[in-house]
């Protein structure tokens, strides 16, 4: 049995209610047991040892709990004035309540200052609205949950914590009554996440996740606690919950508690490990995404056209924009090629209603092979405002057939992994003049995991060698959208000048901001004296990173969402 000094008895105003200590200085209840604490003192003492006396405490985490019976975050983490020389409470993993054990509950009733235990059991089925977990007596007599007991930790018989008490039925039936599950207090404080055992995360990678969390926190490293989430659980993940993570212990609590992959606890130590660790002098410092000069983070507005099979003109046009790794529908509709410009203008419009304030927007435009060509950067924002979508947003484009696929999904995200950590990398080239056979330059692309290629001319002319670009698979790809006829031709060309300039532009340009890097390119383009003579005015930017575009996946049930 475990030792138990660590059952608290709470005084605000004329409510005394529960608690148990967590740490040296914190101690959870519920909000409503110390609900008058903005007038009131809240006085926390420990039965099992009464020499320390009472300890003042204050509010140190709110659950949002709004003072009616059912709402939800009926919780409070206080922070005791002094530390405690006590062992505080040990929990067990989320679930063990509803093996059918008895359980076990320490309170403060009328006229017992010292305290009573009542037993109980949980009920099975599903959680009251989500949130609450039932109890039901285990006899007909004995010490019923009453008044005094909110707060109060339910624990197995070893001792450990499974919950908290938060009411009691109403009337005169107090054999029955609610409890907070460790899954469900874990939404309310983060925190919460270093101290349940869960699934497949031993204690030690636990206390070497969140003592990295608080080190980065102490640091104030301009960290994107969404970035690094979307690192930690990679494009098969589940999405971002709405609203994204408003702190780094909450994206480490969720990674915990929510991901079934085990991994993925132990990549987001590992970027965090990253980021905190100096770099020797004379090199450069890791480049993370979510570092200090990170890539966007970007919200997509995805067009996506396919041939519709209604007749060669006919195509379906899609839109979707993505929130918070969500993906929300615009439009669909089918269409005479001639109509998709101008339908493809207004749900651009609408899409950036569904995007988060202040998101970086990305024109991602998924087409068929045979239309990647197609120039929807030069395509005029509106029918007033002449200025080219590509000279206004970051717009890129990715191949319909590579975007749908798992596998070729799979081998991206691997690659991007590398990418990442990539303060530039230089193109691979490919020229009009090359004499390379396409099985030669798969081989090579592969064996290097080539993250950039570049061609002297656009995808039809480039054929069976462009082919291998994408099927590789190569996560960007850039070409000029008019030039040389082809591949293999002798002598100096426009397409040669094409790949010496994208060279010199590009290769200190980390993969992820390359999007951006583009659109700078064409505004200084058309903003030349002769646009049409710039090398970049119809660059074309193939950029393929399928954690922007999460798939839906099924996700288990989170404390934190």
């Amino acid at each position: 049995m475990r030792k138990t000094d660590w059952h608290a008895r709470i005084e605000c105003g004329r409510e005394i209610g529960a608690g148990f200590l967590v740490s040296a200085r914190r101690v959870l209840t519920c909000a409503h047991v110390v609900r008058a604490s903005d007038t009131a003192e809240v006085t926390v003492t420990f039965p099992g040892r009464a020499d320390l006396g009472g300890v003042v405490a204050s509010v140190a985490v709110h659950g949002g709990w709004r003072g009616g019976a059912a709402d939800p975050g009926d919780l409070v983490v206080l922070e005791l004035e002094r530390e405690m020389p006590l062992t505080p409470a040990a929990f067990a993993p989320p679930g063990a309540e509803r093996d059918g054990h008895e359980l076990v509950a320490y309170g403060f009733p009328r006229g017992y200052d010292e305290g009573m235990l009542a037993s109980y059991r949980a009920l099975p089925g599903p959680l009251i609205s989500g949130e609450w977990v039932q109890l039901e007596a285990l006899t007909g007599h004995g010490q019923p949950l009453a008044a005094g007991f909110s707060g109060a930790a339910v624990t197995l018989a070893d001792g450990t914590v499974v919950g908290m008490v938060t009411a009691v039925a109403g009337g005169t039936d107090t054999r029955v009554g609610r409890m907070l599950p460790t899954e469900v207090m874990g939404r309310y404080w983060a925190g919460l996440g270093e101290l349940v055992p869960t699934d497949g995360h031993h204690t030690e990678l636990r206390g070497r996740l969140y003592g990295l969390v608080r080190r980065a926190e102490r640091a104030g490293l301009p960290y994107r606690p969404d970035q690094l989430y979307v690192d930690a659980v990679g494009p098969f993940g589940p999405p971002l919950p709405d609203g994204g993570f408003g702190s780094l212990e909450r994206a480490a609590a969720y990674v915990q508690w929510e991901v079934a992959d085990e991994g993925a606890v132990t990549r987001l130590a590992e970027l965090l490990e990253r980021l905190l660790t100096p770099e020797p002098p004379g090199t450069d410092a890791p480049a993370l995404t979510s570092a200090a000069d990170p890539a966007p983070s970007w919200s997509p507005i995805v067009v996506e056209i396919e041939h519709s099979g209604a007749g060669a003109d006919q195509v379906t046009v899609e839109v979707f924009a993505y929130r918070d790794g969500r993906r929300h529908p615009v439009g669909a509709r089918r269409l005479a090629r001639g109509a998709v410009r101008g339908y493809v203008q207004e749900r651009i419009d609408e899409a950036f209603t569904q995007l988060a304030p202040g998101a970086d927007e990305l024109l991602t435009f998924v087409l068929p092979r045979d239309l990647l060509n197609l120039p929807v950067a030069r395509w005029p924002c509106s029918d007033d405002d002449p200025t080219p979508l590509g000279c206004t947003y970051p717009v890129v484009v990715a191949d319909r057939s590579r975007h749908r696929s798992g596998r070729l999904r799979h081998q991206l995200a691997k690659i991007w992994r590398k990418l990442d950590t990539d303060s530039g990398i230089a193109p691979h080239r490919v020229g009009c003049d090359t004499q390379e056979r396409p099985p030669s330059l798969r081989k090579r692309l592969r064996d290097d995991d080539t993250g950039m290629a570049a061609y002297a001319t656009e995808p039809t002319a480039a054929g069976p060698h462009f082919e291998v670009g994408l099927n590789a698979p190569v996560p960007v790809l850039l070409w000029p959208r008019a030039g040389c006829p082809g591949i293999g031709h002798p002598g100096p060309c426009a397409g040669g000048a094409f790949l010496d300039r994208v060279a010199e532009s590009i290769t200190a340009v980390p993969p992820a901001r390359l999007p951006r890097h583009v659109l700078d390119l064409r505004e200084t383009a058309a903003a030349d004296d002769e646009p049409d003579g710039h090398w970049a005015h119809d660059v074309q930017l193939m950029w393929d990173d399928p954690r922007c575009f999460p798939e839906p996946t099924a996700c288990r049930h989170s404390p934190v969402a």
